[in-house]
């Protein structure tokens, strides 16, 4: 079986998301089966990035949100700082023990200070006033701690610093009231305002008549060079090769989902629009912020909402990993939202930082 690493699920969301984008854009519209980014070469709309300070890591989406990650020493525990963009935003500070809220320990405890968190849907959290002072204890803080007593662990600040203070350089906090590390006079209303978000609007809904899971694949898809890869690829499982995916689009498009590998926690689907008659076939190149992808991950389409959705999980737990939205617009599939984690620290993809959101029309 093909098992698929992380590295591969996340590679091109760190590194030139800028020129990904911009390339992307270019065929926004067009005829083809795929579409980049929604206004991807719109100034407004940050360009997606992540780095890694050390033991910190830090992702920033389109909408100028920016969310750090610390990991503690169990291994699955984690603390995230959130700094939304725009003059008026407030940080919010979170807690996490593994994917158990059964273990969690709402105490941080930075060189011999404790600061309280409540704990709320599997999450401790600081209030918004102390939100602050615990960041700015963090971020000169020699050591850190999670829980108390004996069973406390240690929690890297290794890293945090720089995190933070690219954090204030990328949403334009440095020397302003609102910095997060690298505080200043100049006043909030200097602090560029949060970007502005792309609209996608799905395409009317359409009658699924005749469409059912599990339907032979045409000749002409059948034929297809990357097709007879995937049919090479899954040839262990008679079973799997037969879980076709048959979904109508409009009236003369329909979109086949192609089993194409399978591994112990993750499969993926190649999937290929054709025409009524099942001739014409196209494989779909679905857009991210990075590489455009043939291949998505533990995907099924929804014909009621128009909706792709793709989980492409680091390691079996699903704490890391990707997690894509497309919309169908009635021309393409146009990315709606993206999440990425490449830590795998515990955290449901809820929490994962959002590289590309989107919003609805009016």
């Amino acid at each position: 079986m093909r098992r698929i690493p992380l590295v591969l699920l996340t590679l091109g969301l760190t590194s030139g998301l800028a020129a990904c984008q911009s390339e992307a854009g270019q065929t926004a519209g067009g005829a083809e089966a795929s579409s980049g980014p929604a206004t991807a070469a719109d100034p407004a709309t940050a360009a997606p990035e992540s780095r890694t300070f050390r033991d910190w890591t830090v992702t920033c989406g389109n909408d100028g949100a920016c969310t750090a990650f610390g990991g503690v020493d169990s291994g699955t525990g984690w603390l995230r700082i959130v700094m939304p963009a725009g003059p008026e935003a407030v940080p919010v500070v979170d807690l996490g023990m593994g994917m158990d809220a059964d273990s969690l320990e709402p105490t941080v405890t930075i060189d011999g200070r404790a600061y309280g968190l409540e704990v709320a849907d599997g999450v401790a959290r600081t209030s918004a006033d102390q939100a602050r002072a615990l960041i700015a204890a963090l971020a000169g803080g020699r050591t850190a701690m999670v829980g108390t007593g004996e069973e406390a662990m240690t929690l890297s600040v290794s890293g945090v610093s720089a995190a933070l203070l690219w954090i204030d350089e990328r949403q334009g906090r440095l020397d302003t009231v609102t910095a997060l590390i690298r505080k200043g006079d100049a006043p909030a209303s200097s602090v560029p305002a949060a970007p502005t978000l792309p609209v996608v609007v799905a395409a009317p809904a359409v009658a699924q008549t005749g469409m059912k899971n599990g339907t032979p694949l045409p000749d002409a898809v059948e034929a297809l060079g990357k097709v007879r890869e995937c049919r090479g690829d899954t040839g262990f499982s008679p079973d799997f090769q037969s879980a076709t995916q048959h979904y109508r689009l409009a009236a003369d498009t329909v979109l086949w989902g192609v089993p194409c590998f399978m591994g112990a926690y993750n499969t993926a689907y190649l999937y290929v629009l054709t025409d009524e008659a099942g001739a014409s076939p196209r494989i779909v190149s679905l857009p991210t912020t990075g590489e455009a992808m043939e291949t998505p991950i533990n995907a099924d389409y929804d014909p009621t909402t128009r909706r792709l959705e793709a989980f492409g999980k680091g390691r079996g737990l699903g704490d890391c990993g990707t997690v894509h939205q497309w919309i169908w617009t009635g021309r393409a599939f146009v990315l709606e939202h993206e999440r990425l984690m490449e830590p795998c620290m515990g955290a449901t993809p809820d929490l994962w930082p959002v590289t590309w959101a989107t919003r609805a029309a009016g």
